[in-house]
Order: structure tokens, then sequence, then C-alpha cells
């Protein structure tokens, strides 16, 4: 039917069935960001005419077009990030008259959009909180209403059956509030709770805070905190910040009952950094620290430590940090970068070694992200962050604990045994711990996932108070 290229990313073939409709369609993956598609119209194979940074989905007769970037089409511009609709047929008939659905500003984003049998639901993240919309076609036009969703949270949901039921469940979460599910139906406000998680901390002493912190170039960074409410601001808070930033991944709100119990609970305070990289502000958010502008994210994130120390909750003496993966990636940046701010880093599952990733199992795909290090370009850039690659002799490292796994099939535990030893080697205070199974989750069972957590925070409570 159809044979990719041996550079390429992934291709993969569907079938969408929507209203009645059925729609065949095989994409290609040339790089992680970007896909061509072919319809299969009167039984031949049709390259769809689009962008490749342009994602396609079906809504009964209407093709659903969300453009990564800005899309200029005749006079008119569709920012990124935008959602527009138009019927099927007309748009193979070369029509390019869209109904937006979605336009994002520079504070809502589009997050998910999930078909019931008659509406299309947006969820929207604004400021980082979710929102919720339904479209519906009346009389072949297309016609919205808001739904009413809490002020503050993150929420997903899912269609019961989309081919016949326009009920679908909605789930909600917050920092100090479980997930719930409930039953709605498109149409109406009304939810009926069918389950919650039960709490495994008591979440009544604590209270969530967004705040704003400027970064280098003046891009003002959001990140979340959660604390006592009578949190006394003398900087001396035990305090750990978490980041990620890459991907387009949206860090939301989400309940963590080992957080509330093994840190909260013991005194600390958490943060949560929405900086750029990610998808809380729509692609281009996450375009201003892709490739070449990478060391945005590492700037927002510093950024936020500096003003956690500024608004008197952390100084450096009390300030650790956490991530993994592409976060453990920036996590070995703040280390090379700027030791002087934390006491304790958590390193996991990280990329380090930034010369070699794409040499290392799933590595190439990200290329799109990273940039090309075989490129000398490319590694110009690449080089000025790589972590491996900027430790220096005679620094004083904060504490720092690396966690992996021997079994991990996309970041290859490399990255964190060659980090070690080369700081061990420096005599910097680092510790390791690699397990020999569980992926790059690096734990393969709940009990194993404690034990993780155990000993993270054990750690940074040693550090940090």
């Amino acid at each position: 039917m159809f044979e990719g290229q041996r550079a390429d990313v992934s291709v993969h073939a569907a079938r969408i069935e929507t209203q009645g409709r059925r729609y065949d369609v095989i994409t290609r993956a040339p790089t992680f960001f970007s896909t061509e598609a072919r319809l299969l119209v009167d039984g031949e194979w049709r390259k769809l005419d689009k962008p490749d940074h342009v994602g396609i989905d079906f809504f009964g007769d209407w093709l659903l077009l969300t453009p990564k970037l800005d899309w200029k089409i005749g006079d008119k511009t569709w920012r990124g990030g935008s959602l527009l609709a138009i019927d099927s047929r007309a748009y193979l008939a070369g029509a390019r008259d869209f109904s937006p659905l979605f336009e994002p500003s520079d504070t809502v984003s589009l997050a998910n959009q999930t078909a019931t049998r008659d509406s299309l639901l947006l969820t929207t993240l604004d400021n980082v909180s979710s929102r919720l919309r339904e479209w519906k076609v009346v009389d072949g036009h297309w016609q919205s209403r808001p739904v009413a969703t809490p002020a503050f949270g993150s929420l997903t949901v899912s269609a019961v059956d989309p081919d016949h039921d326009n009920r679908y469940f909605y789930s909600f979460t917050d920092f100090l509030t479980p997930p719930t599910l409930a039953l709605a139906e498109a149409g109406s406000d009304q939810r009926q709770v069918l389950k919650q998680q039960p709490g495994f901390f008591d979440a009544s002493p604590y209270r969530v805070q967004q705040w704003f912190a400027t970064s280098r170039d003046g891009t003002r960074v959001p990140y979340f905190l959660i604390s006592r409410k009578d949190l006394k601001l003398d900087r001396a808070n035990p305090t750990l910040l978490y980041g990620y930033g890459g991907f387009e991944v949206s860090l939301t709100p989400r309940y963590n009952g080992a957080l509330g119990k093994a840190w909260l609970e013991r005194g600390g305070v958490y943060a949560l950094a929405n900086i750029r990289g990610g998808g809380e502000y729509g692609p281009a958010w996450h375009e201003a620290a892709r490739k070449q502008r990478r060391q945005n994210a590492y700037d927002d994130f510093a950024a936020i430590a500096e003003d956690l120390a500024k608004r008197g909750v952390a100084d450096a003496r009390h300030l650790g940090i956490k991530g993994g993966s592409n976060g453990g990636l920036l996590m070995g940046v703040m280390l090379t970068q700027r030791p002087e701010l934390f006491n304790a880093v958590v390193c996991q599952v990280p990329l380090l070694d930034m010369r070699r990733f794409n040499q290392l199992l799933a590595g190439a795909s990200w290329m799109d992200e990273y940039g090309n290090p075989d490129q000398p370009e490319d590694w110009a850039f690449i080089r000025r962050y790589s972590p491996y690659h900027n430790l220096k002799p005679d620094t004083r490292y904060p504490a720092t604990l690396f966690m992996t796994s021997t079994l991990d099939d996309r970041v290859h535990p490399g990255h964190a045994r060659k980090m070690h030893a080369a700081m061990q080697a420096m005599g910097a205070d680092v510790r390791y711990f690699e397990r020999t199974e569980g992926g790059h989750g690096a734990a393969a069972n709940h009990q194993q996932e404690a034990d993780i957590a155990a000993m993270e925070y054990a750690f940074l409570l040693q550090q940090l108070r």
C-alpha cells in the first residue's frame, strides 16, 4: 500500500469512522513534528495538499486541520495552534474557506479535541488551567457554547461511544484534589460523579498559587507553588522545583499522593515550572525553545529559581530540582550552567551527552527537537549546553542523584553512567541508582515506584533542611 523512507520517524495507517463517514488515511512522519497525509479517494491514495506542520482529523463531513506554525493562505494568516474546519470534499476540490473553531491568544492554547456523536469538545488551557467548549453543526454552520468548569485545575474528556452517544467521561484534578471521574452529556453542564480516587494526605493546610517569573529576554514564565497557607517567607523552606520544557508537553496541575505524603507533610514546598519548550501556551511556546532557541528553556527555569529566592520562599541552600528524560537534560544543564542556584539535583533517566544522543536507541527521532549534532552548524549551539561537555573541574556542584534503568529503551542509561563517572572523578557529591528493569519509567511495578520516590524524597530532605 505504501512504503516510508529509511530516515522517517514513522508511518501509520488508520480508519476513522465518524457520523457515518469513513476515512482511510496513511500518514508519514519525516520528522518528529511533521507529517504527510494520504487519503483514500475513489480507490486511489491521494496526498492531501497541506504543509507538513499541519495535522489532520475528521468530524463527520468536516476535515479538521491544526497548523503548528503560522499558515498563510491568500491574504489570511492562521496562527499556529489554531483549529480549522472545512468540508472535506470542498477541501479536496481546492476550497480554503475555513471555519475557525479555535484561534490561540497569548494566554490560551488548544490542548485536546474529542468527538461525541453530534458534538466536538475542545479542551483548552487558559494560563495553564483547563477550560472546555462544545461545538456542533446546526444547518451547516458551526455553533459553540462554553461548558462550566472549575476555575483552576486539569480536566480530560473522552467519549463514551462517539458513534451513537453524546455522553462523555469528564475527569478533573488539581494539586490538592484527587482525580474525580464524572459522566456528562453534550449540551448540558450537569455531571454525575462516578468515582473519585482516595486522598492520600490532608490537603486542608495547603494552598496553590500561580506566580510569574521574568526570564532573561523579558518573557513572563508561569509556575505553580504548593505550600502551607501559613508559609513563612524566610528563604529557608525546603523547596522542590520540577520542570520538563520540551516536545510541546504541558505540565498541568495534577494530584500526587506521594508528593503530599512524603514531601508536603514533612514541611516541603513544591513548585511546578511551565517553561518554554512545553505546550502550555501552544506551539509558539514550544517553538521558542526548539533547536537553536533551546537556551530559552534553561533561562526560564533559572529565572523561576531566582524568583523563589526573591519572594522569600527558598534560597539556594534550601532549593532542590528534579526532572526526567528531557527534564533530566534540563537538570544536567542547570547543574553545569547554574550550580550556584541549587543545593540538590535529582536527575532521572536523562539525556546528558548531546554529542551522541542521536546514535543511541530512540535518539535519532528527537533531532527535530534538539538538532543534529553531526551537522557542524547544529553542534555549535548544542555544544554550548550539552551537560557532559560542560563539566568543569574545581567547580562546586550541588549534591546530585542520578536515576536510570538498564532496560530503558528510549534514553540510553549510558548518559547517566558516564556523567556520574565524570563527576565522581572530579570529587563531586554525586550518587547513582540504576534499576535493572522497568524501562524508561525506571520501575516495573508500584512497589518499585514507591521505593524510588522514597529514595528521592529522603535525599532531598537530607540536603535541603
